[in-house]
């Protein structure tokens, strides 16, 4: 799923593409795209773009009238950059949105279709949509402290809950839990002044240094390579890599379709976390340790 980093770069590109332009007109291949019917989906035809913002992980469009688009990437959504008029391809492309210097396109993998567009209006009506999770890169420490410990979660399910802290999903937490040296087990109302300061510096340094990279990848071209696996992570998606700053190989935890990926001796004090799947399979024979489980791989 595109997060905070990825957002930003795309709406850097659609405004140095589409910002003051009119919308000539929106063609849709899956019907089930559209998730509002109030206000019609060709009132926003012929109207001039005049503002792009990101709503958490949502990208909202502006228009004459106040008139909105927001469109949700969900997991496999992604934009496109084409000529104008481009043909939407049959089996990926969900929609287009057309203007005179090209048309932006929305393609969505797999059979599995949760990617949405949302038609609203009004600045009210906008901000129903809006999950309001803290801006970590507009706060200082002691409010993210606070947004935290609301309630006990797992560091992991606070950092993606979109309603505790904006655009941060499955793969930066991850990314950003082994930056700060902790488990994503870990109970955020148990959490220290220290690790709520080494999560913190974590989080900004995270999605700085992720959002220059992807700005610089583009090269002032359209984002085309969105993916929330990316060589230079340090944890997401490198299960059985070494762990860059310790050596030892990049553990997960598996759950629906996301999975969770940690270094057990930087950030678990070398424990292992209990996959759902896998521990209850093996129940007993679990290997709770980092040697528990070389022990076994060695038999």
């Amino acid at each position: 799923m595109p997060e905070l980093p990825d957002i930003v770069v795309y709406i850097e590109a659609l405004e140095a593409r589409i910002h003051g332009q009119k919308l000539e007109g929106v063609r849709l291949a899956s019907p089930f795209l559209l998730r509002t019917a109030t206000p019609p989906l060709r009132a926003v035809e012929g109207k001039t773009v005049r503002e792009i913002r990101r709503l958490g992980k949502r990208i909202a469009i502006g228009l004459d009238e106040e008139l909105w688009l927001v469109l949700h990437l969900m997991i496999a959504g992604r934009l496109h950059w084409q000529p104008p008029g481009a043909k939407l391809a049959a089996r990926r492309s969900v929609a287009a949105f057309d203007f005179a210097s090209g048309s932006l396109t929305l393609t969505e993998a797999g059979s599995k279709k949760r990617a949405s567009l949302l038609v609203v209006q009004g600045h009210e009506s906008l901000q129903a949509l809006n999950p309001a999770g803290l801006e970590v890169l507009e706060a200082d420490a002691e409010t993210l402290a606070a947004r935290l410990t609301l309630e006990n979660h797992t560091l992991k399910r606070a950092l993606t809950d979109p309603h505790l802290l904006s655009g941060i999903g499955n793969a930066y937490s991850d990314e950003i839990l082994h930056g700060a040296q902790l488990s994503p087990a870990a109970l955020t109302q148990k959490m220290s002044h220290d690790e709520i300061e080494r999560l913190y510096k974590a989080t900004r340094e995270t999605l700085i240094q992720w959002t220059e990279r992807l700005r610089k990848e583009a090269q002032g071209g359209f984002p085309e390579k969105v993916t929330a696996f990316r060589e230079g992570m340090t944890v997401h998606g490198r299960f059985g890599k070494p762990c860059p700053r310790c050596g030892a190989k990049v553990q997960r935890i598996r759950y629906a379709d996301n999975e969770t990926n940690y270094c057990a001796r930087c950030q678990t004090g070398g424990k292992l976390l209990a996959d759902r799947g896998l521990s209850r399979l093996l129940k007993q024979d679990w290997p709770r340790t980092l040697e528990e489980l070389e022990a076994l791989t060695r038999k």
